[in-house]
């Protein structure tokens, strides 16, 4: 089981950036999913959650410029990033979380996750 992310890199405030996550060793589509995010001295949030039924939920400061997709035929988890900010700088990665966790912003609610990919937001 492991689950692998592409597409981080730099942008410019403003700008935009797609990640994806592939998931290998079962299907994404029947779990819940997420994707968080790590800044640098911060601890890990969640910002973009999918329910196995394909419903959304985002984090405040993320909601209408982040979008999570998935696409079933290719087993993968995909975070549309715009109107990037300077705080969006981060080590973004994908994750399957455990059920019935009160605190999502920990990385001991997950199953288990991907490496991460570097995103970073420039002036």
């Amino acid at each position: 089981v492991q689950l692998v992310e592409s597409g981080g890199g730099m942008t410019q405030v403003g700008g935009s950036l797609r990640l994806s996550c592939v998931g290998y060793g079962f299907s994404l589509s029947g779990y819940d999913m997420a994707w968080l995010r790590q800044a640098p001295g911060k601890g890990p949030e969640w910002v973009a959650w999918i329910y196995r039924g394909g419903t959304t939920d985002y984090r405040d400061s993320v909601k209408g410029r982040f979008t999570i997709l998935r696409d079933d035929a290719k087993n993968t988890l995909y975070l549309h990033m715009n109107s990037t900010k300077l705080e969006d700088t981060a080590l973004y990665y994908c994750a399957r979380p455990y059920r019935y966790r009160t605190n999502y912003d920990s990385d001991n609610a997950y199953d288990f996750r991907g490496r991460g990919i570097q995103v970073t937001v420039s002036p």
